[in-house]
C-alpha cells in the first residue's frame, strides 16, 4: 500500500530518511491461512517477507490480524517491536511506515480505521491496560493548575485525556500529519484541544501563558543543544510547573527514533544547564524531571 507522507509523518515527532526498502501492509483473516503462507516468517501476531530485487531495492511484506476491533497503539507497538527484533524492519523511517500502514489497513476505510486507533488506545491507557498507561498516570498526577499545553504531543493520546478529565489544553507537534489527526480525533470526540504545528525549541506562546508545559518522551529525540531550548522554551512559558518523561534504556531505540541513552544523571545535568526556581528527580517507568519556573 502506499502512505501518504502527511500521514505516514504523523506516526513520530519526525518522518526520518527514507531507505531504498518499501513496506506493504495487509491484514489477512487468520482462518484463510495467509498468516503462515509459504515463504512468510511468523513473529508474534504478525507474518513477514523481505525480497530484494535486482536493482537492490527491497520490499518487506507485513500481513496482520488486526481488526479496527483490536487496533490500539499498544497492540501495533508491541507487535513491530517483534518485527524490529526479528530482524524485519530497521530504522525509524521503516518502522513508521509499518506504523501507520498497521492501522490505516485495520478497517475498510481510513476514517474508521484512525477513530478506532484512537478509541482503542484511549480506552486501554484510561482503564490502566496499555503498557504507556503508568507514564501517563504519573503525567497526569503531576500537572499542576487547570492548563496544560503538551509539547512534541504525536498522535495527542495524552492531551486527549487532559481534555476529558476537564482541563483546558493545548498540544503542539512538528508534524502536520499528527496534528491533523488529533485535529479529527478531538472533534469526532468533542473533546476541545487546540493543537498546532510548533517546534519545541520555538514555541509560539506567550511568557507564563499556561499552567503546566509537558515534555513526554520527546527529550530523547533532541540533541543537546536542541535540549536546551527545548527546556528553556517550555520554562518560559509555564507559569507553575514543567513536566519531562524520558526512557531509561540499555540502548537507543533507533527505530523509535531515540539519539540517546539516558539515566539520572542525565536529568540532573539538564537541571544545572537551564534557569529555574527549583527542580525534582523522580523515578517511575523512566525518569522524570520536574522543574519549577521562576516567577515573571
Amino acid at each position: 500500500m502506499t502512505i501518504a507522507p502527511e500521514i505516514r509523518s504523523a506516526a513520530t515527532r519526525s518522518a526520518g530518511t527514507p531507505t531504498t526498502s518499501t513496506i506493504t501492509v495487509r491484514r489477512s483473516d487468520p482462518a484463510t491461512g495467509e498468516l503462515t503462507a509459504e515463504g512468510f516468517r511468523r513473529c508474534g501476531s504478525l507474518s513477514w517477507r523481505r525480497t530484494t530485487t535486482q536493482d537492490g531495492t527491497t520490499t518487506v511484506d507485513i500481513r496482520h490480524p488486526f481488526t479496527s476491533d483490536l487496533i490500539s497503539d499498544d497492540v501495533m507497538v508491541s507487535a513491530l517491536v517483534c518485527l524490529v527484533e526479528d530482524g524485519a524492519l530497521a530504522g525509524q523511517w521503516e518502522f513508521e511506515e509499518a506504523a501507520v500502514g498497521l492501522i490505516r489497513s485495520s478497517a475498510a476505510s481510513e476514517d474508521l480505521a484512525w477513530s478506532s486507533f484512537y478509541d482503542n488506545s484511549l480506552r486501554d491507557l484510561v482503564t490502566g491496560i496499555a503498557s504507556f498507561s503508568p507514564v501517563h498516570r504519573r503525567a497526569r498526577i503531576l500537572v499542576q493548575g487547570t492548563e496544560v499545553l503538551e509539547v512534541g504531543c504525536c498522535f495527542g493520546l495524552f492531551a486527549l485525556q487532559c481534555a476529558e478529565a476537564g482541563l483546558r489544553v493545548s498540544a503542539c507537534d512538528i508534524s502536520a500529519g499528527a496534528i491533523n489527526l488529533l485535529r479529527a480525533a478531538a472533534a469526532r470526540r468533542r473533546t476541545s484541544v487546540d493543537a498546532i504545528v510548533a517546534n519545541a525549541t520555538d514555541l509560539p506562546c506567550a511568557d507564563d501563558s499556561v499552567d503546566t508545559v509537558t515534555l513526554i518522551h520527546l527529550l530523547e529525540h533532541l540533541s543537546r543543544d536542541e535540549r536546551d531550548r527545548a527546556l528553556a522554551e517550555a520554562l518560559r512559558v509555564a507559569r507553575r510547573r514543567v513536566i519531562v518523561a524520558v526512557p531509561y534504556e540499555e540502548e537507543p531505540s533507533p527505530h523509535f527514533g531515540h539519539l540517546s541513552c539516558l539515566r539520572e544523571h542525565d536529568l540532573i545535568d539538564w537541571a544545572q544547564h537551564v534557569d529555574h526556581a527549583g527542580a525534582e528527580i523522580l523515578d517511575d517507568h523512566g525518569g522524570w524531571l520536574i522543574l519549577t519556573p521562576r516567577a515573571g
